[in-house]
């Protein structure tokens, strides 16, 4: 009976031991741990820039066509040749043109003798007509036979000049230094000049200044101003940044995809050749800068702990708790502005964390700066994570060990 006893109460003991546990582990309130994502404060620059996207172009490019047709019997440059003001780099065949030269100076020529004939006769008439031998009629006559051929001495002269003017631009010479970047044309080639001059040749005076233009849509226009600072990358040299500045606001609108845009033009220098014509740029345009403030990641500003937070913690005073639970219900309604001058960030001292005021500056939308009782390295909150692991770097572990239950409810 005794050994019956002391089995009883041996089970009745289990059994409670076991609710005990059960209870312990299932009922009673778990702890909250919050798993916060954080960001250091940074010492350095903010810009605000306008981003656009351009084409690369020479500062000064010519193209050189013809005014005269005739075939292209002699090439003296071809792509990339470097060319000097005046030099000669095309010859249109001038058989033709001397020809037509020769012709209208035998019509000068003759126009020149016939003047020369009712000249003689005029001074005859007017010396009769001054002796009353002859009447009026045959004075004006001999007067309208030399007013005539003077007239059309005059005509044939400019012809001539025509022709020779033809000569002379069918030897196509260069107008400026420069290098040829397009050749549109073939010798034996024949041009014809009608109411399009056809173009030969490209030229540009000096490819160690560029110029970019740019697109800037009517939304950014208002902030670009001559004389600012630009950033710019090309495809063909992705890592490398260049360098440059507003020289012009162009104010002719161009319509592109429904969308107003303006040309700015940016100088940029090329001492080492490494920008060609037609480069595609990707341009920032610093509209605003601050060198060596300090900045926070922008997410920093906008983040606000969970109700749940300022309930369970039990170090803030009241009065503190209070205050932030009701900016947080402002927040939540939407009529607490977080975009005001005056912010708060949220700094991390062990797994606890403090607001500390702050006052917000120049954004560029990725890092903010920020001024106020603060310090470089300090950890700021920027979000809240789901698990350790994505916040602190954890040590890989065999997937074939046990997993132990976690008691804590992560947020």
């Amino acid at each position: 009976m005794k050994k019956k006893i002391i089995y009883i109460s041996s089970i009745l003991i289990l059994i409670i031991l076991l609710s005990l546990f059960f209870y312990l582990y299932f009922f009673r309130v778990k702890e909250v741990v919050y798993y916060w994502r954080t960001s250091d404060i940074e010492k350095g620059d903010v810009s605000l820039i306008v981003t656009a996207t351009g084409i690369v172009s020479a500062d000064t490019t010519v193209a050189i066509g013809t005014q005269v047709t005739g075939i292209l019997s002699k090439l003296y440059v071809d792509f990339n040749s470097i060319v000097k003001k005046n030099q000669i780099i095309a010859q249109i065949d001038t058989n033709i043109l001397h020809a037509n030269k020769e012709e209208i100076q035998a019509s000068f020529e003759r126009a020149k003798i016939q003047l020369d004939s009712y000249t003689r006769d005029f001074e005859r008439q007017k010396n009769l007509k001054n002796s009353n031998v002859i009447s009026q009629v045959d004075y004006d006559i001999a007067l309208t036979n030399y007013e005539t051929a003077k007239s059309n001495l005059k005509a044939v002269k400019a012809q001539l000049d025509k022709a020779i003017i033809n000569l002379h631009y069918a030897t196509i010479r260069s107008p400026i230094n420069g290098f040829v970047i397009s050749r549109n044309l073939d010798q034996g080639q024949t041009v014809i000049a009608s109411f399009n001059t056809p173009t030969l040749f490209t030229v540009v005076n000096n490819l160690k200044k560029m110029q970019v233009q740019a697109n800037v849509s009517e939304a950014d226009i208002g902030d670009v101003k001559i004389g600012q600072d630009v950033d710019f990358t090309v495809d063909a040299f992705p890592n490398k940044i260049f360098k440059g500045h507003v020289q012009q606001i162009r104010l002719q609108p161009v319509i592109l995809q429904n969308v107003v845009n303006y040309v700015v033009i940016i100088d940029a220098a090329n001492p080492n050749l490494i920008l060609i014509p037609g480069l595609t740029a990707s341009i920032n345009i610093k509209i605003k800068h601050q060198s060596n403030v300090f900045k926070v990641s922008a997410n920093a500003l906008s983040f606000i702990p969970p109700k749940e937070y300022f309930e369970n913690n039990f170090s803030m005073s009241d009065s503190l708790k209070n205050r932030w639970l009701k900016k947080i219900d402002f927040a939540y309604n939407k009529t607490f502005s977080i975009d005001s001058l005056i912010s708060y960030l949220w700094v991390k001292n062990g797994n606890e964390i403090y607001p500390v005021a702050i006052l917000k500056g120049l954004s560029d939308g990725i890092y903010t700066e920020i001024k106020g009782n603060i310090k470089v390295g300090q950890e700021v909150v920027t979000g809240i994570n789901h698990s350790e692991a994505s916040t602190d770097k954890s040590t890989k572990q065999n997937p074939f060990l046990p997993k132990f239950p976690n008691r804590s409810r992560k947020i």
